[in-house]
């Protein structure tokens, strides 16, 4: 899958170092599996799931293993993307390549500020107004400030649609009426996913590739002793959904990617959390994508697949290897559950828990499969 994350923030809001706390899970997550690539702005890192460590134990014990087998997450790529500043739209600071590159992603990962350091200010803000907030602590101004600027550079784009004439295509029909609909939602200030769209409109608004269509994430970076803060409350003043909310510090996270698993645990313990916020945001944006994992479990590896919601069984072999699909002939699943609770291929096929399925079959989140596949 080539689905990215961009991190977008005003300047000296974290981004810079949430991005390399996230750097250091994939030179983690490299040091392991040479495979993954490392380009400077790009951050390519497992996504956090648990069920491998079990189905690994499983496998170890249900093969007579000496050692447990490889564990191979799935990915997803996170691009650090230029601070922004006022007047993007219009070229300002790094405005051009700032907006260009949010295109090329597929979700927004909105960066707030939220900690108190009054040493770190907003160099490189243009607007006289945030120039005499730049040590200031305020999460929905930044917001507004980042919300204007992709609304005003998505109003440019509209701007430039012009009613079409003569005989016209279904596609530019719809198009056109998305751009009617879509404009007066964007001049009240709100992003296009606002607007209210049939599913052709929907369809043909993708290729207006408009910044406010894409989804989001709100990453409020906080200072340590306030991680544990109302999401709700938050969510609320920022008038987005709480699920989209993730209560982090950046430089929490950073020092936390140096420990080992253990002392990582031992640290999050003392701070009252469960999880980390890096883990949080990297799942949270999986799931926001769209995305599952379909898993596969042998001696020579356990590992998640990774493939949009609804995808079919034959195109799911195919992201395992081009070649299964035009060979495809079944695919055999358990969900992970019951593979572990059962212990392994063997004794769920002798008790008849696995089930076979043709090649249109929706592999579900958390399926354990076996592909069939042809000479």
């Amino acid at each position: 899958m080539n689905l990215s994350v961009g991190i977008v923030g005003l300047p000296n809001v974290g981004k810079s170092t949430l991005f390399n706390a996230l750097l250091k899970k994939q030179q983690a997550f490299v040091a392991n599996y040479p495979f993954a690539t490392i380009e400077p702005n790009i951050g390519i890192v497992p996504v956090p799931d648990p069920r491998l460590e079990q189905l690994a134990q499983t496998v170890k014990q249900s093969e007579k293993l000496g050692c447990l087998p490889p564990e191979i997450p799935a990915t997803i790529k996170f691009v650090d993307i230029a601070g922004l500043v006022s007047g993007a739209h219009k070229g300002e600071g790094l405005g051009n390549k700032f907006l260009a590159h949010i295109r090329e992603t597929d979700l927004i990962c909105h960066v707030l500020r939220d900690f108190s350091d009054p040493n770190v200010t907003r160099a490189g803000l243009t607007s006289p107004q945030l120039q005499a907030e730049a040590g200031s602590v305020n999460p929905q101004n930044d917001l507004v400030t980042l919300r204007t600027e992709l609304i005003l550079a998505d109003l440019q784009t509209l701007g430039k649609q012009t009613e079409p004439k003569g005989q016209i295509t279904p596609d530019e029909k719809y198009r056109f009426r998305a751009v009617q609909k879509i404009k007066p939602i964007l001049e009240q200030g709100y992003p296009a996913t606002k607007a209210e769209l049939s599913d052709e409109e929907a369809a043909a608004a993708r290729e207006l590739f408009l910044l406010t269509a894409k989804p989001e994430l709100f990453v409020i970076n906080t200072d340590e002793t306030r991680i544990n803060q109302d999401k709700t409350s938050i969510a609320k003043t920022l008038g987005v959904g709480e699920g989209s909310v993730i209560i982090l510090s950046a430089q929490t996270e950073s020092e936390l990617s140096l420990l080992s698993q253990e002392e990582q645990q031992e640290y999050l313990t003392h701070l009252g959390v469960t999880q980390s916020g890096l883990d949080q945001m990297i799942q949270t944006a999986y799931r926001t994508l769209g995305l599952i994992s379909f898993l596969t479990a042998g001696p020579k590896e356990v590992r998640a697949w990774t493939i949009p919601q609804n995808t079919p069984a034959v195109s799911a072999a195919a992201v395992i290897h081009t070649d299964f699909a035009p060979k495809f002939i079944k695919v055999d699943t358990i969900p992970y559950q019951e593979f572990i609770s059962l212990g392994g291929w063997a004794k769920a096929r002798n008790l008849g828990k696995v089930t076979s399925h043709g090649r249109d079959y929706p592999i579900q989140d958390g399926d354990v499969v076996e592909f069939k596949i042809g000479a």
